[in-house]
């Protein structure tokens, strides 16, 4: 297991540190810093009351919670958001309610995770033909339902 140093910047007195809740947790907690209410079908920003410095040639993923998935239907929106190594603001949290009952964000509730993660950079090409393949153009159900 591969280990970058992540520096935290606490924007408000009652912000939480990210954490692993196990040792093998690939995801990193994130933590509400405000109560919110957010109505069935409708999208909130929920602020964590941090900001991060990556190392370079890292991202930040931000993750759904499956257990709010599966007991709410509360998911993050533009999942995976991304944070940018060069990226110094609040992180913050599109989430959405997909459920039928509004849905009460709490202070120091659990609201996403965090994966860390490398990041490869493109050299693009621009080209009169791809290669051929086995799948060629096949997609968006094209191997059955």
């Amino acid at each position: 297991m591969q280990m970058v140093k992540v520096k935290v910047l606490k924007l408000a007195e009652s912000a939480m540190l990210p954490k692993y809740e196990h040792s093998d947790d690939s995801g990193l907690d994130l933590f509400a810093v405000e109560a919110q209410a957010i109505a069935p079908g409708e999208s909130q920003l929920v602020k964590t009351g941090i900001a991060i410095e990556l190392p370079l040639g890292t991202e930040a993923q931000i993750r759904p919670r499956s257990g709010l998935a599966l007991r709410h239907a509360i998911t993050v929106l533009n999942t995976p958001g991304t944070v940018d190594a060069g990226y110094r603001g609040e992180i913050g949290v599109i989430l959405i309610n997909h459920g039928k009952q509004m849905f009460q964000v709490l202070p120091g509730m659990k609201i996403a995770q965090m994966v860390i993660a490398p990041v490869l950079r493109a050299e693009l090409e621009e080209v009169k033909s791809l290669s051929e393949t086995v799948r060629g153009e096949g997609g968006f159900g094209s191997t059955g339902v």
